[in-house]
């Protein structure tokens, strides 16, 4: 059983940067594929961005397209979320979550991280 945990959201103005990292225990991160997705208040959960077990392969909603980049260090067991440039429409809770190689789906989900852009 993997068990995910975000940590560094916060309170940031717009244009500003925040980098949440999603730690991984109970599990070798390498096996699985991770993505970051979130939800704002009133709003369905949406992708944001996933990467592939070496990291070699990443893919972004358009809406984060050039401002957020997705990383990894499976030596570390964490994945990270780089966020620039930030716009009050990024407001939401963020979540990473980790799909094994034979999944179609994300099986395991962190708590989540609140991230509040002030415009």
């Amino acid at each position: 059983q993997v068990q995910l945990v975000e940590s560094g959201g916060g309170l940031v103005q717009a244009g500003g940067s925040l980098r949440l990292s999603c730690e991984a225990s109970g599990g070798t991160l390498s096996t699985y594929g991770m993505g970051w997705f979130r939800q704002a208040p009133g709003k369905e959960r949406e992708f944001v961005a996933r990467i592939s077990r070496m990291g070699g392969f990443t893919y972004y909603a358009d809406s984060v397209k050039g401002r957020f980049t997705i990383s990894r260090d499976n030596a570390k067991n964490t994945a990270y979320l780089q966020m620039n440039r930030l716009k009050p429409e990024d407001t939401a809770v963020y979540y990473c979550a980790a799909r094994a190689s034979t999944s179609d789906s994300y099986t395991y989900w962190g708590q989540g991280t609140q991230v509040t852009v002030s415009s």
